[in-house]
C-alpha cells in the first residue's frame, strides 16, 4: 500500500448540481475555502454546462474570478463539449477535465453527443489546449450504464484508448451510478494500468449501493493514487437516475489515515466542512464520520 493517497475534493461541483436546493456565491466560495482550510491539494470548483440544464452551476465564471489565488491548491473546472471547454480554459484555472461517456446512450443524455464523437471532440480540443493548463479526462459509466446495463472491459478500454490519443496527463475512471464492486474495480484498474502503466489513474466513486469506501481500498491496491470525494458524501448525476451521493471526504480520510497512509487532509477540519454543508442545504447528509466523531 501506497504512504500516501491524494484525495480531491468534488462537492463543489458533483457535491451539488443534482441539489433542489441552490447555494448562493457566497456559500459557494466558503465551501471551497473550507475544503483549502482543510488540506484538500486539488478541488473541483465548478462545471461549465448550461446553466438552463444544470441551475445549480450558473455561477461558474463568477466563482473563478473569486477563488484566492494565493494558495498552493489546484482547481479545476470540469467541461462537457467545446463552448465548456474554452469557458474553463479560460476562466484562470489550473485544471481542465473533460467527460467522455463509455456508453452512447448515457453520452447522449448527458452532453447530446455520441462515445465516438465525444471521443473525436476531447481529442480536438486538448489539442488546441493552451499549455498553461493541463487537460485530463474522466471517462463516466466506466463500470456501468443506467440506460444500457453492464459496460465490458473491452468497451471501456476501447474508450480509454481513444482518451490516451490525447496524451491527457490524468485518467479519471467514474463509478456514476455506484455499481461497481471491488472486483470491478482491481480489474479495471488493472487493464488500464497494464495498458498504460505511466498514466495517473484517478478513481471517482458513487456509493449509491455501499460499495463506495471498499471500492476506493480496491483502487488504492490497484494502484489508484487519487481519489475523488465530497463532504459528508452529498452528491450525484442530473442525468442519471438515482445516481446518489460521492464517498464522503472526512470518511475517506478516516479510513485511510487510520490505516496509515497520508492524506494530507485535517480530519476534524473536514467534519466541520461537511457539517457547513449540511446546514447550508438543510438536510441529513449521508457522511458517517460526521455524525460518529473522530476515535480515539
Amino acid at each position: 500500500m501506497p504512504k500516501s493517497v491524494e484525495i480531491i475534493e468534488v462537492s463543489p461541483r458533483d457535491g451539488i448540481q443534482n441539489e433542489k436546493k441552490i447555494l448562493s456565491l457566497d456559500t459557494k466560495l466558503e465551501l471551497i475555502n473550507r475544503a483549502i482550510a482543510a488540506g484538500a491539494a486539488r478541488i473541483e470548483v465548478t462545471s461549465f454546462v448550461n446553466p438552463r440544464r444544470v441551475p445549480q452551476m450558473a455561477e461558474a465564471d463568477a466563482i473563478c474570478a473569486a477563488l484566492p489565488r494565493e494558495t498552493d491548491c489546484q482547481f479545476i473546472g470540469l467541461a462537457l463539449n467545446r463552448r465548456g471547454f474554452e469557458r474553463a480554459s479560460n476562466a484562470g484555472l489550473d485544471e481542465v477535465n473533460f467527460v467522455v461517456v463509455a456508453s452512447d446512450t448515457f453520452s447522449e443524455k448527458n452532453q447530446g453527443t455520441s462515445t465516438e464523437a465525444g471521443l473525436r471532440l476531447f481529442n480536438d480540443l486538448a489539442s488546441e489546449a493552451s499549455e498553461s493548463v493541463r487537460t485530463g479526462v474522466t471517462i463516466a459509466a466506466a463500470f456501468g450504464c443506467p440506460f444500457e446495463g453492464e459496460v465490458s472491459i473491452e468497451k471501456l478500454m476501447h474508450v480509454v484508448e481513444g482518451c490516451m490519443e490525447a496524451n491527457p496527463f490524468e485518467l479519471a475512471l467514474a463509478d456514476t451510478i455506484g455499481v461497481a464492486t471491488p472486483l470491478d474495480v482491481a480489474e479495471r484498474i488493472g487493464a488500464v494500468r497494464a495498458a498504460y502503466p505511466d498514466i495517473p489513474v484517478r478513481l471517482h466513486l458513487h456509493n449509491t449501493r455501499n460499495t463506495g469506501l471498499a471500492n476506493a481500498w480496491a483502487g488504492i491496491q490497484a494502484g489508484v493514487m487519487s481519489l475523488d470525494a465530497s463532504f459528508g458524501g452529498v452528491g450525484g448525476c442530473p442525468f442519471a437516475p438515482a445516481a446518489t451521493g460521492n464517498i464522503p471526504t472526512e470518511d475517506l480520510v478516516y479510513m485511510l489515515e487510520r490505516a496509515g497512509i497520508q492524506t494530507g487532509m485535517d480530519l476534524t477540519a473536514a467534519i466541520g466542512a461537511a457539517e457547513y454543508l449540511e446546514n447550508a442545504l438543510g438536510k441529513t447528509v449521508p457522511g458517517m464520520v460526521m455524525k460518529a466523531g473522530v476515535f480515539p
